[in-house]
This record gives structure tokens, sequence and C-alpha cells, in this order.
């Protein structure tokens, strides 16, 4: 119960995450949530690496539910996404996004998006 309360504490977004109303036929938003949910209940909470590496995965699934742009580019890079045989599945997903977040953020920081008011 500790266990919880501590990682809730660092993963303010939870509720938010899980509580993400997506389209029935949005099955990447909905093994996305899946994934989130068992990698971070199932972390060694007193290995610092894995605790901040499950409050940056919390960051960037608020970022992907809050932001279409991001949610779309996301969904894109993840169909490319492979995974061997061998490999934990969850952590192969959870490193594969934090890799493709880092790109995003060097992407995005580089254009300017200029709105155009009608």
């Amino acid at each position: 119960m500790q266990n919880n309360k501590l990682i809730l504490k660092n993963c303010p977004n939870y509720y938010k995450i899980i509580n993400f109303e997506y389209f029935d036929d949005d099955f990447v938003s909905e093994k996305l949530i899946e994934v989130y949910e068992n990698y971070i209940f199932n972390i060694a909470v007193d290995d610092l690496e894995e605790l901040n590496k499950a409050s940056r995965l919390d960051s960037i699934l608020a970022k992907y539910i809050d932001d279409y742009l991001f949610r779309k580019e996301m969904k894109n890079e993840l169909v490319k996404l492979t995974v061997k045989r061998n490999d934990n599945v969850f952590l192969a997903i959870v490193n594969y996004i934090l890799n493709f977040f880092e790109k995003y953020e060097e992407d995005a920081t580089r254009k300017i998006y200029i709105s155009r008011w009608i």
C-alpha cells in the first residue's frame, strides 16, 4: 500500500490518464494506458532510475492526452515498433516511448507553428 502511494506521488497525472475517454476503435490509446498501468505498478520503488522513468512516462502520456498533434505522431510511430521475442514487452514499449519523446521534443523546438486567423 505504501508503495502505491509513493508511485502515485511521482505520477501526478495517473487519474487523468486512466480516465481518458478514447474512441471505441482507438486500440493504441487503450493499449498505451494498459502498458502505463502495468509498468508503473510493477517497478521497484526503491530504484530511483525506474521511479524517474515512470514519472517521465506519466508526463509524456499526459501530453499525449492533451496534445492532439503529439497523439497523432505517437500513434504513427508506435505502429512501427517491433519487439523481439525474448524482450520484456512493457519495458520495450516504455523505452520506445521515452526515446520517441526526446526526438519529438528536439523536432518540436525547431518548428514554429503559425496559426491562421480567419
